[in-house]
């Protein structure tokens, strides 16, 4: 080499380039918290686990859909600021157990396996033996091939694995099995996304020594549904053949007359504004929850194709590909909440003939709401009781009934 040639620059990996942008990222947005967190998703590589996307695509704040069935989506790589969000919830140490269910590609398992080191066991469970082959390959690639992987039904758990440390669903759940509780060591955590009056809250539960389970952090997100024996029903009700449908808050309150409700849809009328702006994530899972635990006739109504682009779709806000808002009915129609994407203050519609009461009932809510600070997610706590033990909530909070558990919900703070 020519001495008086400059030094070539050193060859930069763009996978590397890309993974540290994105832990930048999220570490901006405030979705990684801890060096720890950091230092784990800085070292794994997420492209490995998803070796049909570019780099620029595994490395995107986006999940990624990795198997389809008649159109279904049944398995994905999580977006990488919810990952970073549940790993910040499971707060790992080296040398604990972790069962994960819902292997996926793999990626979470050898973030998990990184956490917590080779004294530390990480098993993860996958209903589908062609995902459990693929997140195996992906593991070993990257280097994480201790990780034990399970093909089986993850409702039931892996009891040859327990006890537990942490055991963490990456599926969503309507229900908190016995199973999973019952393979927790003592003072264990369980988290996972649990759908709670039609929202999905990433709750992490410690186990106390008494047997209840009691939240420690709680977070929006949204997950493919857990299938198997744990899939449960699934309480939405179609509202005509066109991409209307409407999905009870308390899947114990059937969804009333869905005929008479699709023909509503189609006569909008007068609106009341309301005084205040919402975003999405108010309609949908601030405001949207708080109305859904203080009035179990709420529903979700929700438009999909052909329906989101119709004019009664107007003013409901965009949730997954989809509008969707919160409504209440009345008796001879319903009440919306509705929002121009362009903002302004939302504003309450009626549509056919829903009553005054309805409507009263609504905006008496959303004042409630808003005297009380406009909670969110993040504001609850939830102690969960083993179906049969006496709970008895207080002014204000609220009872969830599941299959297996029954909810204490309250709101942190003061509720006016």
């Amino acid at each position: 080499m020519d001495p008086a040639q400059p030094a070539a620059p050193p060859r930069t990996d763009p996978a590397q380039e890309a993974r540290a942008r994105m832990v930048d990222a999220l570490r901006r947005d405030g979705r990684v918290r801890s060096d720890t967190v950091a230092w784990a998703m800085s070292a794994v590589p997420r492209h490995l686990f998803l070796p049909d996307a570019t780099v620029e695509t595994a490395y995107a704040d986006s999940a990624v859909v990795t198997k389809v069935v008649a159109g279904v989506a049944l398995s994905s790589a999580s977006q990488p600021s919810m990952v970073a969000i549940m790993l910040e919830q499971l707060d790992l140490h080296p040398g604990q157990r972790v069962l994960e269910i819902g292997a996926g590609t793999g990626y979470n398992a050898a973030l998990i396996a990184r956490l917590v080191g080779a004294s530390g066991a990480v098993t993860t469970v996958d209903i589908d033996e062609d995902i459990v082959v693929a997140a195996a390959g992906h593991l070993v690639a990257a280097g994480y091939p201790d990780v034990v992987l399970v093909t089986g039904d993850g409702a039931l758990g892996h009891p040859p694995g327990a006890p537990y440390d942490r055991v963490v669903l990456t599926v969503g759940s309507a229900d908190l099995r016995p199973e999973w509780i019952a393979q927790l060591a003592p003072d264990g955590r369980l988290l996972l996304p649990l759908r709670v009056r039609g929202s999905q809250l990433s709750v992490a539960f410690d186990l106390g020594a008494d047997g209840l389970l009691r939240s420690t952090s709680v977070r929006s997100c949204a997950f493919i549904r857990l299938r198997g024996a744990g899939a449960g029903a699934e309480p939405v009700a179609a509202l005509g053949t066109d991409g209307w449908s409407a999905e009870p808050a308390d899947p114990g309150t059937p969804v009333p007359d869905p005929d008479a409700l699709r023909a509503a849809v189609d006569r909008p009328g007068t609106e009341e504004p309301l005084g205040v702006r919402l975003s999405a994530a108010d309609v949908w899972d601030g405001l949207g929850l708080w109305l859904a635990l203080g009035e179990p006739r709420t529903l979700r109504l929700v438009a999909r194709g052909t329906a989101a682009e119709s004019p009664a779709a107007a003013g409901l806000v965009a949730v997954a590909g989809a509008r969707a808002t919160i409504a209440l009915p009345g008796t001879g129609g319903f009440v919306a909440l509705v929002q121009d994407d362009a903002g302004g203050p939302a504003r309450m519609r009626c549509h056919g003939d829903p009553g005054c009461d309805a409507v009263a009932r609504l905006g008496a809510l959303v004042d409630v709401w808003v005297a009380a600070g406009r909670p969110h997610a993040a504001d609850l706590q939830l102690t969960a009781f083993p179906q049969g033990c006496a709970a008895t909530p207080a002014a204000g909070d609220c009872l969830v009934e599941l299959g297996s558990a029954t909810l204490l919900v309250e709101y942190l703070g003061p509720v006016a």
